[in-house]
């Protein structure tokens, strides 16, 4: 069966495109209700995906790494630069008149619909939301892109190259979001997709030499709680 993983592999790095092509693109318009199930589902598949494979069918040792300290140092500072690097982005140019953000901005109208569309538009609701998307949804994207991912793909290629394509995969699903919101010709949607790749790739070759996701969780989820923070900015704008 393992002769087969390339072709799971390949699938596992487009998949999320397809999914988000599907609830956040081609199901925009349809019942918020559909759009959660689509979500809900589309993601099940996607974190059980490495489970099946890896201890279902291929049956090897399925195993929590070593926390690593220095490694989660290190990912705490990347984390938090990033972190301020978006807040004082936001505050100082993206809210200001004519900003990408601005209030009266076309991409601050479309996260309203989307926010109002997945039911999470009271603070309440969004903070929760935040919250669970920080601490536990950047762990399973942390254990999906590299722990799976990148870390298979090492033993078919280099380890740069195993970055740069999972990096890359890992950007392709936030270029739909970020061209929803910005749209697919702003220079400004291609500078943030860039950004998720290279942070993509700071994640993956912080696992490979450290050999633990502990790192790159927390600090995915340190500038997860960064957008949601900038969102939650522009839903009190």
């Amino acid at each position: 069966m393992k002769k087969h993983e390339p072709y799971i592999l390949a699938f596992a790095i487009f998949y999320p495109f397809v999914l988000t092509l599907l609830y956040f693109v081609v199901l925009a318009n349809a019942a918020p209700g559909l759009q959660k199930i689509a979500f809900g589902i589309g993601k099940a598949i996607q974190f059980l995906l490495p489970v099946v494979w890896i201890a279902l069918i291929l049956r090897e040792p399925w195993f929590l790494r070593p926390f690593r300290a220095r490694g989660v140092l290190e990912g705490i500072g990347f984390g938090a630069i990033v972190f301020f690097t978006m807040v004082g982005m936001y505050h100082y140019a993206l809210k200001q008149p004519g900003g990408y953000l601005a209030p009266e901005s076309n991409a601050v109208q479309t996260i309203l619909e989307k926010v109002g569309a997945f039911g999470i538009g009271s603070s309440a609701l969004f903070f929760a939301f935040g919250a669970s998307y920080s601490l536990v949804h950047s762990g399973l994207e942390e254990y999906y892109w590299r722990w799976f991912v990148f870390r298979r793909l090492k033993s078919m290629m280099t380890a740069p190259a195993a970055i740069v394509v999972s990096s890359l995969g890992f950007a392709l699903h936030h270029l739909l979001v970020l061209g929803t919101y910005f749209g697919y010709a702003d220079p400004f949607t291609w500078f943030c997709t860039f950004g998720v790749a290279v942070g993509g790739a700071y994640w993956a070759w912080n696992y490979h030499r450290f050999d633990s996701i502990w790192s790159a969780w927390i600090s995915h989820g340190i500038i997860d709680a960064a957008i949601f923070t900038v969102g939650y900015f522009v839903l009190k704008c």
